[in-house]
């Protein structure tokens, strides 16, 4: 039980971190985390993680929306695609070894952290009002297929795609991308969460559920309100530092031992 509760804990406040400071979906820490250290099932451990992304993001949303960092409008239609192919995504994860998803996840933590390392997302300027609204509906759509069915397939990665692409591709300023995005992968979360339960048909361990949900959701209340005061490049780079050691442990203690 003891292990149980540093895990939980080490992964909870580390996925809170990543999801108030950068919009990242706590499954890129939490499901391999708990893949690798309690042994739990692959699957099991993904909607775990969804579900306690939840209330993580909704918490860090309305922290942005109260800086004003959260465009609520143009959200919505990425939304919509992306909770479509969140179930698409759950389901064919459904179909897989659970060794595919559990790698997948050990890998895409350590990626992650590289990409915030090396390329932190730093745009400062909003170029969204000058888009062709009916190209940024079509962009919105395209986009939010692709990162729906990664969320829905592994849990991770969904909540920096959605970074990426609100920045880089519909030219949103990194706060307000980060808070748009938690915005969305609330719900996204919450889908996920559901469908892999209901699929599952089986109740995941409510120990180590209500544990991540409790720590995930306290790191990203405070990890929210810094974020919306501190430097964007210092902070991508502080989360990329901790994805990436987490990412090395995992993948040497999968591995190597």
């Amino acid at each position: 039980m003891l292990t149980k509760i540093i895990v939980a804990l080490i992964a909870g406040l580390g996925a809170g971190l990543g999801t108030g400071i950068a919009g990242l979906s706590a499954a890129a820490v939490i499901s391999p985390m708990l893949i690798t250290f309690l042994d739990v099932e692959p699957y099991q451990a993904v909607g775990i993680a969804l579900a306690s992304d939840v209330l993580a993001s909704a918490a860090s949303a309305y922290t942005y929306g109260k800086n004003k960092n959260l465009d609520i409008r143009n959200g919505v239609i990425m939304m919509i695609s992306v909770l479509c192919f969140t179930l698409v995504g759950s389901f064919v994860a459904s179909l897989l070894p659970g060794t595919a998803i559990g790698g997948f996840s050990v890998v895409m933590t350590t990626l992650l952290g590289v990409r915030f390392i090396v390329k932190p997302v730093t745009a400062t300027e909003s170029k969204m009002m000058k888009k062709d609204k009916k190209t940024a509906a079509v962009q919105s759509v395209l986009c939010g297929m692709m990162i729906g069915f990664i969320c829905g397939f592994v849990g991770a990665g969904g909540g920096m795609m959605m970074l990426f692409v609100l920045t880089s591709v519909l030219g949103y300023e990194l706060k307000t991308a980060v808070g748009t995005s938690v915005f969305i992968m609330s719900f996204t979360a919450f889908t996920g969460a559901a469908s892999h339960f209901v699929i599952d048909g089986a109740m995941p361990d409510i120990f180590i559920l209500a544990l991540c949900v409790i720590f995930t959701l306290a790191g990203a209340a405070v990890a929210s309100k810094f974020a919306n005061k501190a430097s964007p490049k210092t902070l991508n780079r502080a989360v990329g530092v901790v994805l990436l050691t987490l990412g090395v442990v995992m993948i040497f203690t999968e591995y190597v031992f």
